[in-house]
């Protein structure tokens, strides 16, 4: 299992993943400091806890609307594609729910360091 590093509000956070993935998450973790960084520079420092939630928020709802086109998008498309949709919608779903476990875990994490 490998370990990257992820700075979120200038703090540092060891995040475990399976090996071969540590780019792709070094890349998530940049998403989301983007996102924190937007609500910092409104909000002012809120506590990191406060940054981290609400830019999950923000990023579970772009997922949430991005799986909605889909949906939309597989009732009025073709019944061709149908499989390859249903096959799209569940890897999206399983990327959904490791993205929030992982967004809970650093959360707490905050939580219990604030």
């Amino acid at each position: 299992m490998a370990q990257v590093t992820l700075t979120i509000n200038g703090r540092s956070y060891p995040v475990a993943c399976d090996d071969g993935q540590e780019d792709r998450i070094r890349q998530l973790g940049q998403y989301i400091e983007r996102k924190v960084a937007e609500f910092a520079a409104k909000l002012g420092q809120i506590g990191d806890a406060r940054l981290i939630l609400m830019a999950a928020l923000v990023i579970t709802d772009e997922l949430a609307e991005a799986t909605e086109a889909m949906r939309r998008q597989r009732q009025t498309g073709n019944g061709a594609g149908h499989d390859r949709d249903a096959a799209t919608e569940a890897v999206l779903a399983a990327g959904i729910e490791s993205l929030a476990a992982r967004i809970e875990a650093v959360a707490a994490r905050l939580e219990g360091t604030t």
